[in-house]
């Protein structure tokens, strides 16, 4: 894949954090791991109440891809035993073999120990019910991009706020900044079958991830994966649509990230004092990289009220997911 001239400055890669991931873990060790006995646990729903107990009681914090210590269980233990999510439900009662049972209860106690993602110990993560690889050279990827694309940008006028693009067909390029481990940008392929995507990351080794992901999907000819500053590595180019979940994590954030989100990458974060340093630069820059009739998807997190404050004159469109409200903002090339 082309690449682009080296960045000039250190800037974003994937999404930066939640304010769930702003608490601080205990500081308190957790108590010894207890003994469990062959047999003692003996279903899917046995580990699940196992691992929300000890998960609970260790006081670990979920921010990557799942939420609370029930999502967290089911996901290691239905990945542990290779099914999907979706499959939980079947096979909740179904009976696990001593082995399978000693390997979970091995997971789950080295994500106390370790306070690592879940998504790092297990080398995958779920967006919209697809998989893909993630490790430490990324950040856990946990955008409600996504869910919007689905949302606002099908065509369906049903779909509540109505479709922001009509037509998905008629999308020809995308480009996805801060691109990390190429989730978004592999999910706008779908949302866009004519469309190619140009995915840019100022890190190579997110990159890296990124085009193992690409690769696994088979999409080599149509999602490019450009290493740069934001918009210098695409310099010239214009998109119908730009997508983008920077780094906004402001310092007050950056000095109270957890021990799970610090084995991420510092850089997948930090947006400046505010928060927003990034995001300026996006908004700033987008009108000139976009055709007449494209538009900007921005994620910022609870970064809302510091956007709107610094911008006051844009008409942003604020939009809201299954789990967040005015995350994300949306705003037309001719209003930039």
């Amino acid at each position: 894949m082309a690449k682009a001239k080296k960045p000039v400055a250190r800037s974003g890669t994937k999404r930066a954090a939640t304010t769930t991931s702003a608490k601080k873990s205990r500081i308190a060790r957790p108590a010894a791991s207890p003994k469990v006995a062959p047999g003692e646990l003996v279903t899917l729903l046995d580990l699940v109440r196992y691992a929300v107990s000890r998960f609970t009681e260790a006081g670990v914090v979920f921010a990557h891809g799942t939420t609370d210590p029930v999502a967290e269980a089911a996901f290691i233990v239905c990945e542990a035993l290779h099914l999907h999510p979706d499959q939980f439900e079947m096979f909740a009662a179904a009976r696990v073999t001593a082995h399978e049972a000693g390997a979970i209860v091995a997971l789950i106690e080295q994500r106390i120990a370790t306070r690592k993602p879940a998504a790092y110990l297990l080398n995958k993560i779920y967006m919209r019910g697809l998989p893909f690889y993630v490790d430490e050279r990324v950040i856990v990827p946990r955008s409600f991009i996504g869910e919007l694309l689905d949302a606002h940008f099908s065509g369906n006028l049903e779909n509540e706020g109505g479709a922001l693009i009509d037509d998905p067909f008629s999308v020809a390029r995308v480009l996805d900044l801060c691109t990390g481990s190429g989730c978004l940008a592999i999910l706008a392929s779908g949302a866009f079958p004519n469309a190619t995507v140009d995915a840019v990351d100022v890190s190579g080794d997110a990159l890296a991830v990124a085009a193992r992901n690409v690769a696994d999907y088979g999409l080599e000819d149509r999602v490019a994966l450009y290493q740069g500053d934001l918009f210098d590595a695409v310099d010239g180019e214009r998109y119908d649509l730009i997508i983008t979940n920077p780094p906004y994590v402001d310092a007050q954030g950056m000095a109270n990230l957890p021990r799970e989100c610090r084995h991420e990458p510092a850089i997948a974060f930090d947006g400046g004092d505010d928060g927003i340093a990034l995001v300026r630069r996006i908004l700033d820059g987008a009108k000139d990289r976009l055709t007449p009739d494209g538009g900007l998807l921005c994620e910022i997190g609870r970064g809302r009220e510091v956007v709107a404050d610094a911008y006051p004159e844009l008409p942003l469109l604020w939009l809201d997911t299954d789990e967040s409200e005015g995350e994300v903002f949306w705003i037309t090339a001719d209003a930039l």
